[in-house]
């Protein structure tokens, strides 16, 4: 089992930038894929990226290819997501999540394990 903390949120004008960190203890990220979903105030948890557990493969969601990039530093255990050129739309909670499986998933049901959530607002 993985415990996920995420930090980094915060409130930045449209066009900033901000890195969001997904800490992991219980178990390592090499164990799992990683995934970043939102959900913005009376939405559905979307996908944004997902990250191999080898962090050589990453996979995004099409509103946000170009401009937001994940990685995972083994060594620290953690999960990154930069994201830059932000949005007012990009506003929301932003969680991470870790996934057993093999491939890499945008479904937020087949994910098994989640953080508690950082919020995001993107100023316009």
């Amino acid at each position: 089992q993985v415990q996920l903390v995420e930090s980094g949120g915060g409130l930045v004008q449209a066009g900033g930038s901000l890195t969001l960190s997904c800490a992991a203890s219980g178990r390592t990220v090499t164990s799992y894929n990683m995934g970043w979903f939102r959900q913005a105030p009376g939405k559905e948890r979307e996908f944004v990226a997902a990250i191999y557990f080898s962090g050589y493969s990453t996979y995004y969601a099409e509103s946000v290819k170009g401009r937001f990039t994940t990685s995972k530093d083994n060594a620290k255990n953690t999960v990154y997501l930069q994201m830059n050129s932000l949005k007012p739309e990009d506003t929301a909670v932003y969680y991470c999540a870790a996934d057993r499986s093999v491939v890499l998933r945008q479904s937020a049901s087949a994910y098994d394990y989640w953080g508690q959530g950082t919020q995001v607002t993107v100023s316009s």
